[in-house]
């Protein structure tokens, strides 16, 4: 393929995405193939903006590609994960050029907030149509996981589902579509309960899990129940039913890395403290439920109106730093195509 035949910027945006039954767990880590499905809601002005441009002269002064993250050199580890990724791209359409790629997070990064799923689901997008590929959702989904297993969820808007598949090749393991964005007005407040990274990746924790945790085959056999009653939920939009499948496929993720040899533990005593203010809530006739992911953070999925009371109850409980309610959010998307 000509250079002269690709856009020669591509800019894409992505939402992240909050798992409701979670992924934990691969059954190929080289491939980022995950152990199960899983499902999630996909979040509006809350995620990734990614340019990217193949070009002789996208290539850095010290060579390979030139990599930013919020207008500066990207962090070595994040760049590593990008080059990596890049090179799939190259691979699979042969375009032999170094690229120049820019990034800006409206995410706390590695910080339990899903900022990997916004990232890699924008780079997805942007870099395989930066190398003249059009690729049908489930292909960008599938391709999308190869950066984040998250991410591939954040290629579709609103509720999700992501397949685990069976192919060895990952061919099948890739999202759809549940429920649109606009199809059911739910929030997802979230109680901000620390700053900075989390002390252990995702990855790696899960890893770290499968090998050592006593209760990680116990963690495989549920999640297909799970999965199959949040389906259900939210296609009948259920918020009860989902919540308390929410609520169970979070402790019981949390449970298996507590197990962990040594023990992974992200919450923290306002991670706690937030969980009993949602139990609080509830136990008062509102309708809110919570998850956490691997971190410390909560997040507690309620319907718009039960918003205005769950966001100042968290806002009030002790230790947690600030709250954002936010709201369901389209797929990724293409923002500009230039050519410069």
């Amino acid at each position: 393929m000509s250079i002269f035949d690709l856009p020669l910027a591509v800019t894409a945006r992505a939402g992240t995405n909050i798992a409701l039954v979670k992924y934990w767990g691969k059954r190929d880590p080289n491939l980022n193939l995950p152990a199960t499905g899983s499902l999630s809601l996909t979040l509006a002005n809350f995620g990734s903006e990614t340019t990217v441009r193949f070009a002789p002269d996208a290539e850095a002064p010290e060579g390979g590609d030139r990599i930013s993250f919020d207008d500066a050199p990207a962090p070595p580890r994040f760049a590593e994960r990008v080059r990596r990724f890049l090179n799939l791209v190259r691979q699979e359409t042969r375009v032999g050029l170094p690229a120049e790629v820019a990034t800006r997070n409206s995410v706390p990064t590695a910080a339990g907030l899903a900022s990997s799923a916004s990232g890699f689901a924008a780079l997805a997008l942007a870099a395989s149509r930066a190398a003249g590929m059009k690729l049908a959702p489930r292909e960008l989904s599938a391709l999308a996981r190869q950066g984040s297993g998250s991410a591939a969820r954040s290629i579709f808007g609103g509720f999700v589902e992501m397949a685990a598949g069976e192919r060895s090749d990952g061919s099948d393991a890739c999202a759809q579509a549940l429920l649109p964005a606009g199809a059911w007005d739910v929030r997802l407040v979230v109680a901000i309960t620390a700053e900075g990274p989390k002390a252990i990746g995702s990855s790696q924790a899960m890893e770290l899990t499968a090998k050592t945790s006593p209760y990680y085959a116990g963690w495989l056999q549920a999640v297909p129940q799970d999965l199959a009653a949040a389906r259900a939920a939210v296609l009948t939009q259920d918020l009860v039913g989902l919540g308390r499948v929410a609520e169970r496929s979070a402790m019981r993720m949390h449970a298996c890395a507590m197990a962990a040899d040594p023990p992974i533990l992200y919450w923290n005593g306002a991670t706690l403290a937030a969980m009993e203010t949602v139990r609080r809530l509830r136990a008062a006739g509102t309708g809110a439920f919570f998850t956490v992911d691997a971190g410390p953070h909560v997040k507690v999925l309620c319907t718009a109106r039960d918003a205005e009371l769950v966001e100042p109850a968290l806002a009030a409980t002790p230790g947690v730093l600030r709250t954002l309610v936010l709201v369901p959010g389209p797929g990724a998307e293409v923002l500009r195509e230039e050519r410069r």
